[in-house]
């Protein structure tokens, strides 16, 4: 481990602009947000519908650029070479090409990763044991349940052997065996050494993997919680979370 924060946020702002007939219309998705994320750790993002989750992950993977303040990624700015080779990346919602198998799918994101034609076999059959998908890698996608598909998904994102995982809503959809496999695999990736970034809309997952959580409101980082503040009471996650987003969810919605 390094004394790099796995991911430094400093004052990061997002503002989405929309131009229609002529007018153009400014809406904030994230605001000062500054948060560094320490090497090792499982850290979860939770947040009610359009508080910024995705809008954070986006600026960290570098797939957006802020409108102000900076994101780096073990030092380096988000969305370089050098951060990108950091990080591995499941998104919410995944897209394979349902005629390949499972096995396809990871050649095709391995030679896309750059993996050496040389570790690419050996790397696949790693990351396939790993994910518990070896007796299903040459069946097509399309027949895949949920959970083979985020299964598949994770081990594509985890090829190049990232020192940072990158889950956007990673439970979305699951059955409870699937929700179970998916939280022991977050928990296997953690004991081996990587950093892990989620959200999630599934407080008890993340009040299970977590070393702390930041709670975002209305774009803006309203609190961080570590793990000693709720372990030793079941369903205290919840509660801090409900106190943290009610007061500024009822005043939206007046």
């Amino acid at each position: 481990m390094t004394d790099l924060a796995a991911i430094q946020l400093d004052g990061l702002g997002k503002t989405y602009s929309r131009s229609h007939l002529g007018r153009v219309k400014k809406t904030m998705g994230l605001e000062g947000v500054s948060l560094s994320v320490k090497e090792g750790e499982v850290f979860g993002l939770l947040g009610l519908n359009g508080s910024g989750k995705t809008t954070t992950i986006k600026l960290v993977l570098g797939l957006l650029f802020p409108t102000s303040g900076t994101a780096k990624v073990f030092g380096s700015p988000a969305g370089s070479a050098q951060a990108k080779r950091a990080v591995g990346y499941l998104p919410e919602i995944p897209y394979f090409y349902k005629y390949l198998s499972g096995k396809e799918v990871l050649r095709f994101y391995g030679r896309l990763s750059g993996l050496a034609e040389s570790r690419l076999n050996g790397q696949i059959d790693e990351v396939l044991a790993q994910v518990r998908m070896t007796a299903n890698a040459g069946r097509p996608m399309r027949e895949y349940s949920k959970g083979m598909l985020q299964r598949i998904a994770l081990a594509q994102s985890m090829l190049h052997d990232p020192r940072l995982m990158v889950l956007d809503e990673p439970v979305t959809g699951l059955d409870p065996l699937g929700l179970r496999e998916m939280r022991e695999l977050i928990h296997q990736l953690n004991t081996k050494g990587k950093t892990v970034f989620f959200s999630s809309h599934s407080i008890s997952e993340v009040e299970k993997l977590c070393h702390r959580v930041g709670i975002l409101v209305n774009g803006r980082l309203a609190r961080v919680v570590d793990q000693s503040e709720w372990k030793s009471e079941h369903g205290r996650l919840e509660e801090i979370f409900v106190s943290t987003v009610a007061p500024d969810h009822v005043r939206a919605a007046a």
